[in-house]
């Protein structure tokens, strides 16, 4: 590439760096304290996940949460998580407008207390590297936005690196020079691993998430099985990631004769007088050999099923469990009969791909050592930012941005093609990529009228 394309990455590197930064830093930082959620909720959220009620009589788990609905009025029961010992069983409550609670029950299904969901430390953490606590489709776009430029600056600051040679000891080192090769020396060693942990963190964003799940959904051979089914509910944050926008089986209506009654079963209703019970269903479910940990979703109309599954990464302290483990089954909420089940081996290789990517970015795909690789990724990514600013402030003049020269040289094939193949695969990139251009052409334009107007 011509000494004018090293130039023109130069400038898109620094305005991308100087802008994205604020962005990267705090998702950078949002993502090392969500690394480690269980570790924290697990002590500061001792009492409520492994303790018990100081009532001891043995309740069943139907008689806990009838216990549970009458403690909550307004709320209705719409999940259920059947965890492993010793953590207790954590129920989700949905109130008519929306507003959710979790409720812990010990071994006895005896009431040990209560959380508001939005001030658990996994959610704020989440919501902060999702959407900076702010929400919005503009901020998860803006989020997106960062983490797509920052893949650009990792892949032109390489090319910087080894176009200049900034690797190599020089033969009288400077502070400029020093904060330079540092900086170069960071980002060839993490590009890779920090761009495996941004693909993998992107099925959650908005823009390209949406697309990769929708190619997944639209592709079953690639992506998630196809079934017939209808939702079970609208918030599933505990399903697989691979399924959780697939439609559910419809259960099968019972004679209205038969003592089943003729309305709809909503989240929390009493399923011994309208459906199997919730005991019951746990029978049937161990009957298939599903084990705990698993979430149950109750269904949400008169031919909606139970939805019970298995996640790798579920959000939840206790849940997750292996990739391989993975399944979405769906039960019949008059007979709890087992309709169909979604499992990992019927995923196709792109839900593969992500079911096993996605605790990887999260940082329990293989325990500790998972936790300890990405936050050295995450805390070198912070020094990359550092010494990049060190870098920019031992050359910055008082009172001048200092940015790198404008080139008018024309644009090489190389760089074309580069910018053409991320803006494909990062269209959120692309577009600003096109918002970029105009810019410099503006300038370009108004920089090119001066001039012309000093010469007369």
């Amino acid at each position: 590439m011509k000494k004018g394309t090293y130039n023109r990455f130069w400038r898109w590197h620094f305005f991308g760096a100087l802008f994205m930064a604020p962005l990267l830093i705090t998702l950078t930082l949002s993502g090392i304290g969500y690394l480690f959620y269980n570790n924290v909720e697990n002590a500061a959220y001792k009492d409520l996940f492994f303790g018990n009620s100081d009532e001891t009589y043995q309740l069943t788990i139907d008689e806990g949460i009838s216990l549970v609905k009458q403690e909550n009025d307004g709320f209705e029961v719409s999940k259920i998580m059947i965890m492993d010992e010793p953590y207790n069983t954590r129920l989700t409550l949905t109130s008519d407008s929306g507003e959710e609670k979790y409720v812990f029950l010990d071994k006895h299904n005896e009431i040990v207390g209560s959380q508001n969901p939005k001030f658990t430390y996994a959610n704020i953490m989440r919501n902060i590297h999702s959407s900076l606590f702010a929400g919005g489709t503009v901020v998860n776009y803006l989020v997106e936005l960062a983490a797509c430029w920052a893949i650009f600056l990792l892949f032109s600051g390489l090319y910087m690196t080894f176009k200049s040679r900034a690797l190599k000891k020089p033969k009288k080192s400077t502070r400029r020079l020093k904060f330079k090769r540092i900086h170069a020396l960071i980002g060839t060693i993490i590009t890779i691993p920090m761009i495996i942990l941004i693909f993998t963190g992107l099925p959650w964003s908005a823009f390209m998430g949406n697309f990769i799940y929708t190619a997944s959904q639209e592709h079953p051979s690639i992506g998630t099985p196809l079934l017939q089914q209808q939702p079970p509910t609208s918030d599933m944050s505990e399903i697989p990631w691979a399924t959780r926008k697939e439609e559910a089986p419809e259960s099968e209506k019972p004679d209205p004769h038969a003592n089943h009654g003729g309305h709809g079963n909503m989240p929390g209703m009493d399923m011994e007088n309208d459906g199997i019970s919730v005991e019951k269903l746990m029978w049937k479910v161990r009957d298939e050999k599903i084990s705990k940990p698993y979430s149950i979703v109750y269904p949400f109309s008169e031919d909606g099923v139970f939805t019970v599954s298995k996640g790798s990464n579920t959000g939840v302290t206790g849940m997750d469990v292996s990739p391989a483990e993975e399944m979405t089954s769906y039960f019949d909420q008059y007979s709890g009969d087992l309709i169909s089940k979604v499992g990992y081996d019927e995923y196709g290789i792109l839900a593969k791909w992500f079911t096993w990517g996605i605790p990887l970015h999260e940082g329990h795909l293989f325990g500790w050592p998972n936790k300890i690789i990405n936050l050295v990724v995450c805390l070198a990514f912070l020094f990359l930012i550092f010494y990049g600013f060190k870098m920019w402030l031992s050359r910055k003049r008082k009172g001048n941005l200092s940015a790198p020269p404008k080139t008018t040289s024309s644009i090489s094939i190389g760089f074309i093609a580069l910018m053409v193949i991320l803006g494909v695969i990062m269209p959120l990139f692309g577009i600003s990529l096109l918002i970029v251009l105009a810019i410099e052409g503006i300038l370009y334009l108004v920089t090119k009228g001066k001039d012309t107007s000093n010469v007369n």
